[in-house]
């Protein structure tokens, strides 16, 4: 593709995505699929001008409404051409699908923004950091001093992260393998089945990843697995297993032994978990549909498991570094809905625990209302659970350093280099109840 070419295909999926709800993600990938004609190459060049666009939207939006411009997709696009340096040439807008030439506004937007710099002193804070301005007093209140830290390191893009697969691999025979595909990765500091590519790599098409010796995982999520603390011979329940990412790294924990159950309201999501399984070489996990907390499985199966992990529906914004463009659709209402399924799930999931048995909440929110606020709820109506401390267990079931010193497990891209991640390990003390 040509340099307009490459232009006007970023404003068409820039558009698109605007217009729909999917996330961004999906909607590139439908995009591209229909477009054959676009290369491999091409194709990350319009990602990255779009996901760079995305990351930037506040910012760009900002100046835009300063200029008194529009602010859509177009605009956006060539703003963020601005800020890049890239000069207003006629090339640039000449040859097959190349975007419409700019016109007279336009032409004098880019002149305008030429030599600018994305940040500017007048910028309130939720500009400059990203973020939906609704949030900030509650960023504020979580971070304080270090709110313009910990939110410029979520701008930022997200590092490819691995987890091995012990079921097939250790971590050197894993970097092995992907070396000799001349992939380099680095152990990760916290998750000792951790790797972190140092650049970008086509996993579908490595032979590392098409054996399932390795998955994409983030570091945290990885964290969150194993303080599981799921065992050979275990009754485990992963709640809201989803498309089956913490499933298989507790079927692994587990070494394949062991009763192991991936719930999900939506089967779509359970069907989609069946390649990865077979991939891993995974063959403890029953994969069951769940119509909400009440499910008469759920009562029937009262106190039989010994492990349940509750990795709860939130907000995602722990994933922003992801997905940039979740962070302006989500609304105070969407976070008191969520608060709402999340005491319910959290409720209904903790009937499965057995007396002694162990109960994981978590979520990729970095918000405490989500989090450590819904802790202290349950507990506070849940006499027979406690709190474990996660530094008591840390150096059993992860045997790394120790990412907190507090009863949390609660990680940010800026402290520890991970996704936004919470969780809590609450233990049954009294007797179990079916009720």
């Amino acid at each position: 593709m040509t340099p307009a070419a490459r232009i006007a295909a970023a404003i068409e999926l820039l558009a698109t995505i605007e217009s729909e709800t999917r996330p961004a993600d999906q909607v590139a990938s439908f995009f591209f699929k229909n477009r054959r004609y676009i290369g491999a190459k091409d194709r990350r060049a319009v990602a990255d001008t779009v996901w760079r666009v995305l990351r930037r939207k506040a910012r760009i939006d900002w100046w835009l409404e300063r200029l008194e411009h529009p602010a859509e997709a177009r605009a956006r696009v060539l703003a963020d051409l601005a800020f890049e340096g890239q000069s207003l040439e006629p090339s640039l807008f000449q040859g097959a699908h190349s975007a419409p030439p700019p016109g007279r506004e336009e032409k004098r937007l880019m002149e305008r923004l030429k030599g600018c710099d994305l940040f500017h002193r007048d910028q309130p804070a939720w500009v400059r950091g990203e973020f939906p301005e609704w949030l900030t007093p509650k960023l504020e209140a979580l971070w304080g001093n270090d709110l313009a830290a910990q939110v410029g390191t979520m701008r930022d893009e997200a590092p490819l992260d691995l987890r091995v697969n012990s079921l097939k691999a250790d971590r050197d025979a894993a970097i092995a393998s992907l070396a000799a595909e001349q992939i380099k990765a680095e152990p990760t500091r916290w998750s000792p089945l951790g790797l972190r590519l140092m650049a970008r790599a086509p996993m579908v098409q490595l032979q590392a990843w098409r054996t399932g010796l390795v998955e994409i995982q983030d570091e945290g999520s990885q964290l969150v697995a194993l303080l599981t603390d799921a065992r050979p011979g275990m009754a485990v329940c992963d709640y809201c297993a989803g498309a089956g990412g913490k499933t298989l790294a507790i079927a692994a924990q587990m070494e394949n032994k062991g009763r192991l159950v991936a719930c999900d309201v939506a089967e779509w999501r359970v069907d989609k978990a069946g390649d990865r399984l077979r991939r891993a070489g995974v063959h403890n996990v029953t994969r069951r549909v769940i119509s909400g907390a009440a499910d008469k499985w759920i009562k029937r199966s009262a106190g039989s498991y010994d492990r349940v992990l509750v990795d709860a529906p939130c907000t995602g914004t722990g994933t922003w570094r992801r997905n940039p463009d979740a962070k302006w659709s989500l609304t105070p209402t969407d976070l008191a809905e969520l608060l709402d399924s999340q005491r319910v799930i959290l409720t209904s999931a903790a009937r499965l625990v057995k007396a002694g048995g162990r109960l994981v909440y978590a979520t990729c929110s970095i918000l405490p209302d989500e989090n450590e606020t819904q802790i202290q709820a349950f507990l506070a109506t849940h006499p027979d659970f406690k709190l474990v401390p996660v530094p008591g267990l840390w150096s059993e079931l992860v045997g790394t350093e120790c990412p907190v010193d507090q009863p949390y497990l609660r990680l940010s891209p800026f402290s520890h280099g991970t996704d936004g991640f919470f969780a809590a390990v609450l233990e049954r003390v009294g007797a179990t109840s079916g009720s």
